[in-house]
């Protein structure tokens, strides 16, 4: 039986020549005014019982609807953030329309800024910086903002070595 010859990938699925997808975000409530709001109110109270902050068991369930109505607002009219291996782009939450995009080669540098009212949240803002200084992009809300700011890195990373061993 002969053996067919295989062209072997560095990464399974992943091509130098095709976008792929590597990690996509949605923004927690913490990318709004309000979300934040909320969140410094469950965090306002610091005296704890068994553990949990006094604020964290009196104000979430009252204001639970006023939570509600952030979230589907959120999914329907909000963002989405998508990785590739070539760009980093914001998707309308639902549908189909890219809203902007920003090629992982003009990142140079990426900030985490925290706003009050996100750390119940654990999420902070990223802002994105250009090879001049430049200001790129902010995506605001992200859920444990350095994991997503790891993997742009390593993605803009990988796609510089990749692009410079092409030429």
């Amino acid at each position: 039986m002969a053996m067919a010859s295989v062209k072997t990938q560095a990464i399974s699925g992943v091509s130098a020549s095709v976008e792929n997808k590597v990690m996509t975000v949605y923004p927690s409530m913490a990318c709004t005014g309000l979300g934040r709001a909320l969140g410094g109110l469950y965090d306002s109270i610091p005296i704890k019982i068994n553990g949990i902050k006094l604020s964290n068991l009196l104000f979430p369930l009252p204001l639970s609807p006023i939570a509600l109505v952030i979230y589907f607002w959120l999914k329907v009219f909000g963002n989405k953030y998508v990785l590739t291996n070539r760009s980093l782009q914001v998707w309308q939450g639902i549908g189909t329309k890219m809203r902007t995009q920003v090629p992982l080669a003009e990142i140079s540098e990426i900030d985490v800024v925290h706003l009050t009212g996100q750390a119940f949240y654990k999420a902070g803002d990223l802002v994105l910086f250009g090879p001049k200084g430049e200001r790129l992009l902010r995506l605001g809300g992200i859920p444990r903002p350095d994991v997503f700011r790891q993997a742009i890195l390593k993605a803009r990373d990988a796609r510089t070595q990749s692009d410079s061993a092409l030429a």
